[in-house]
């Protein structure tokens, strides 16, 4: 029997391998199990992304909450998993499940946990999920009549992307920036969160907002070789002021400026530090996983602010968000929060304060990074994914924990830190990171340097160093 482990963000396995309805059915009653425990009463909020067979495995998973006397609320039709957090606070869930593989390729299926308080469950819980996740599950349980739930009230249909809709109109002034004159693009890139800026904006260009489950054979990640149709598209138009982009289920953001450059998540976080503090005097500590640009950090210094790095996956910010004053929750790949919102990714989210932020400054996206850059200084960003057998992996994770590399090239190494993964500083403010990713099978290259060229020689030097036999 496969043994199924949590990554960095839920469980994530190819369909009809070992992403299967018998093993979401296994999860589903691990799930149950632990939240048996939790509540004499115990309730779950479950959605689907946009993937193949999405409501088959939903339906497998809420037969399996149904037979262990759980009721449910469900959302009929793929949602993001925003909105499944949202609604895992609103209806007081004991846990809400995302069927989703994010970001992942299209083969994927994936099952993500959410805890009542509207972001991530908690690593310490996900462990005790995860242990309680059975061998087998009786084939009877897959017989549970769901009409019979329903009529009984057991199972509650809810429409959580609606619900998702009337809180951005509520939190934000749409009119405001529908009518500031800003020309605007959406690239959903085929995933759940797809029709939420149609009724809000029906002037906006929508890119890849229509339902199709293969993605157009490529993995639903925002990043800038993912989104080359956006930015064509920017560029022949010639008059987009911003366009944003989400994942598969659109907890991650995507950003690109009116030249078409595409504008990475440290850039992101900076404009919305940048944006709370200086013009919505807010306050709060920063909290960014280790993959991070230090220029954050840099930026907190210079307005006050705490700052605390901690390891990559959005569950280890979560539980600063909930204890304590946070301004802002941030990763590299995309995924992050605000006050003033659920503790959770949400890409949408990120993407109407951005927005809100050029309408009401009047200013365009490049002058706003040069604010930003009055402050931390210039800097460029890539990150390189190095798809390689699982013994050279192993062997280069081996060679960083045993202090191998001195250098990589000409640029010698003068700090290094581990606290996931491994990140090298290098001279003038560049850094290199190497680091296996927790949702794929890859190994991951982050660089900084002042510049795009140097970038790339960083990224060219050290995949060279660390493949050579």
């Amino acid at each position: 029997m496969d043994q199924i482990k949590f990554g960095t963000d839920g469980w994530r396995a190819v369909i009809g391998d070992k992403y299967t309805v018998n093993n979401v059915a296994r999860v589903a009653a691990g799930t149950a199990l632990w939240v048996k425990k939790q509540s004499n009463e115990p309730v779950i909020v479950i959605g689907h992304d946009c993937r193949f067979n999405g409501k088959l495995f939903m339906e497998t998973a809420i037969k399996v909450y149904l037979h262990y006397g759980i009721k449910v609320f469900y959302a009929d039709g793929f949602v993001s998993t925003p909105m499944v957090s949202m609604g895992a606070k609103k209806y007081d869930a004991n846990i809400g499940v995302v069927l989703t593989a994010s970001h992942n390729p299209p083969s994927y299926g994936g099952y993500k946990l959410k805890s009542n308080f509207g972001g991530p469950l908690l690593p310490d819980k996900i462990q005790e999920v995860e242990d309680l996740i059975p061998e087998h599950v009786a084939p009877e349980i897959m017989s549970y009549d769901l009409d019979v739930a329903l009529k009984e009230k057991q199972l509650v249909q809810i429409d959580l992307e609606t619900e998702y809709i009337d809180a951005v109109k509520k939190n934000f002034d749409v009119e405001s920036i529908e009518k500031s004159g800003l020309n605007l693009a959406f690239d959903a890139m085929y995933g759940s969160g797809q029709n939420v800026l149609k009724p809000l904006f029906p002037n906006m260009h929508f890119l890849h907002c229509e339902h199709n489950p293969g993605f157009k054979g490529q993995a639903p990640e925002p990043i800038a070789k993912n989104l080359k149709e956006l930015e064509a598209f920017i560029k022949k138009n010639g008059s987009i002021d911003a366009a944003l982009a989400t994942d598969g289920d659109a907890d991650r953001i995507g950003l690109f400026g009116k030249e078409g450059e595409f504008i990475d998540s440290h850039h992101i976080i900076l404009l919305l530090i940048h944006y709370m503090v200086k013009y919505k005097k807010m306050t709060g500590k920063v909290i960014t996983a280790f993959s991070c640009s230090p220029k954050i950090a840099k930026m907190c210094e210079h307005y006050g602010l705490a700052h605390k790095t901690v390891k990559i996956g959005f569950k280890h910010i979560a539980g600063y968000m909930i204890e304590e004053d946070v301004l802002l929750g941030g990763e590299e790949s995309g995924g992050i929060a605000t006050k003033g919102h659920i503790p959770e990714r949400d890409g949408i989210w990120m993407g109407m304060i951005i927005w809100e932020f050029m309408a009401k400054s009047g200013k365009s996206l490049a002058s706003l990074i040069d604010e930003v850059y009055e402050i931390v200084g210039a800097f460029k960003f890539e990150r390189s994914d190095l798809h390689i057998d699982e013994v050279l992996k192993q062997e280069i994770i081996n060679n960083c924990k045993d202090n191998v590399y001195t250098s990589f090239g000409n640029y010698k190494v003068e700090k290094v830190e581990t606290i996931d993964g491994f990140k090298f500083y290098l001279p003038n403010d560049a850094w290199v990171m190497i680091r296996p990713s927790g949702t794929e099978p890859v190994l991951r290259i982050y660089a900084e340097a002042h510049d795009l060229e140097e970038v790339r020689k960083i990224l060219k030097t050290t995949e060279s160093t660390i493949t050579q036999k």
